[in-house]
């Protein structure tokens, strides 16, 4: 039997299952696919929950496929993520007396003063 779904093409299928490692998608009466937990987000996903559940239709793109075992591996972060946003890099500028170490060896006789008075 030949496939009717093609690498990069976007497809729709309803979520059937969640595990841990991603969710199961029935595309049509005969074809499952599976979206990897790293196909969900480019960001950590802590929860698979968080971006699909059970019975939810989701909008995917086949990454690819298994015509023996009529499988289609699926990607949802390929249509739905914005791309990761880069992290602010620290400002050189404030480091002087205000951050870094020498605030801390600055406050720590007051902090240890505090703990030896609620000693018992």
């Amino acid at each position: 039997m030949d496939m009717k779904y093609s690498v990069g093409q976007i497809v729709e299928g309803v979520v059937t299952g969640i595990q841990a490692y991603g969710a199961f998608v029935q595309l049509d009466t005969e074809t499952t696919g599976l979206i990897h937990i790293s196909e969900l987000s480019e960001a950590y996903v802590k929860d698979i929950s968080l971006f699909v559940k059970v019975k939810d239709v989701v909008k995917v793109k086949v990454l690819d496929i298994d015509e023996k075992t009529h499988q289609v591996r699926l990607s949802y972060k390929a249509i739905h993520d914005t791309p990761r946003k880069s992290r602010p890099k620290p400002s050189r500028e404030k480091q002087g007396d205000t951050l870094g170490f020498s605030t801390l060896a600055q406050a720590l006789p007051s902090w240890i003063n505090s703990a030896k008075k609620e000693k018992p």
